[in-house]
């Protein structure tokens, strides 16, 4: 339900938030740094704390605040665009919904939880005429964008073969994909999918849209977080536990002694963080023994791509290091080029040139080195200004996710998937 402002309007931009985690409170920080660009109208979020919180922050009225998007939609409130950040289980009937009532979305990846629901959604924003973008953070990151840049101009020739390696780290891996939200496929996505859309979709978008994946095989498994592989005298939870200070796994560790991944953690009345913290590690989730969360996401992964240009592609996801960060290393027809997110280490096999483009500077900004924001503004101004081209439009986002869900259907089954262009 679009808002009565007009193209050539110079007012705020109007925006509905659904989900108010830490995803949907980094994009609103646009926002607040640019009132003149975008205001928040609404709220939609079950957790009535944080739904308050943001929208006193942005002074909501009341019936302005909804605990569940089923009742946002029923009685919605007019706006120009929706910003979606429910979680992956959440994804699809929200977006279809806001899509269906007419408004432009900004939807957090993955964009659904099967290939037929991404493609649902891709049809409903083309017969409604609503630009849904995706928040593939990667295309907007500056080293990432240099490297797109390397390739459409050839620079070093033409790809020959890519060999991608995302490590996830162990304090990230442990509270998100084992003790957190996204540890359960059915009630998130796979562990493939859930974090490495980002890495497939920049992949294929450094391709180019001409370049199609031809197929997909992949092996991994959840080899190591399991209930059988409890250390002996370890409890169920890590604040009960005789040898918690010697497990690197160690939940009290992570939140209590170093105040780790805790923004999240909800600070109620009454309380103080390090009540809130010891609340959690009592009665919560997070408090659980690594051992013992009824995970079923895989804790390493190996994808295999073949490119039907000759292109292939390897990806490992490894869950558990001390580190966490991407590494990326390009084989060219005239050169290599590694990406390690600080520097792109560039060697042209004419004269073993070397070039090192340094981009440590830009990890001091905040928010992906500013990426997230970059995706607001983009998102905002061509819906305000029509200025400049989306980067991360939905329909553009289709083959990296097919490619994602065609890995786990491969890892499930033990055979190589082919794919359709």
């Amino acid at each position: 339900m679009l808002s009565e402002k007009t193209d050539n309007s110079r007012l705020p931009t109007s925006i509905v938030a659904i989900g108010v985690g830490n995803r949907m409170r980094t994009y609103l920080h646009y926002l607040e740094e640019h009132p003149q660009e975008a205001r928040l109208v609404a709220v939609v979020e079950c957790n009535e704390l944080r739904r308050n919180n943001i929208a006193d922050q942005f002074n909501i009225p009341q019936e302005n605040r909804f605990s569940d998007y089923e009742a946002f939609f029923s009685t919605p409130v007019p706006a120009d665009a929706v910003f979606i950040c429910t979680p992956d289980d959440q994804h699809f009937r929200p977006c279809l919904m806001a899509i269906q009532h007419g408004y432009n979305v900004l939807l957090e990846k993955p964009i659904a939880q099967t290939y037929e629901e991404c493609l649902a959604l891709d049809k409903a924003a083309h017969d409604h005429n609503v630009i849904v973008c995706i928040c593939h953070v990667m295309r907007y990151y500056p080293c990432y964008i240099r490297i797109k840049e390397i390739v459409d101009r050839k620079e070093l020739g033409e790809v020959i073969s890519i060999h991608h390696t995302e490590r996830v780290g162990l304090d990230r891996f442990t509270h998100s994909y084992v003790r957190g939200k996204w540890k359960k496929k059915s009630e998130s996505n796979d562990m493939f999918t859930a974090k490495c859309c980002h890495d497939v979709d920049f992949l294929l978008w450094m391709l180019g849209p001409d370049v199609h994946c031809k197929a997909v095989t992949s092996f991994g498994s959840l080899r190591w977080f399991r209930s059988e592989n409890a250390p002996q005298n370890s409890a169920r939870r890590c604040i009960d536990c005789s040898i918690e200070k010697d497990c690197p796994f160690s939940a009290k560790d992570l939140y209590w002694r170093r105040k780790d991944w805790i923004r999240n953690i909800d600070v109620y009345a009454g309380e103080t963080q390090d009540d809130a913290i010891m609340r959690e590690l009592k009665t919560g989730d997070i408090g659980l023994c690594v051992y013992h969360c009824n995970n079923d996401v895989v804790d390493h992964q190996s994808v295999l791509v073949e490119m039907q240009n000759g292109v292939t592609i390897n990806i490992d996801m490894e869950c558990a290091t001390v580190k966490d960060y991407r590494n990326l290393h390009i084989i060219f027809s005239n050169g290599e080029l590694t990406c390690d997110e600080k520097t792109i280490h560039i060697i042209r096999f004419n004269g073993r040139k070397e070039q090192v483009i340094d981009f440590s500077n830009t990890l001091s900004d905040k928010y992906h080195a500013g990426a997230d924001l970059r995706i607001v503004e983009e998102f905002l101004h061509f819906l305000c200004h029509n200025k400049n081209h989306l980067t991360s439009l939905l329909h553009s986002s289709l083959p990296g996710h097919q490619l994602c869900f065609a890995a786990e259907e491969s890892r499930m089954t033990g055979k190589t998937i082919f794919l359709e262009p």
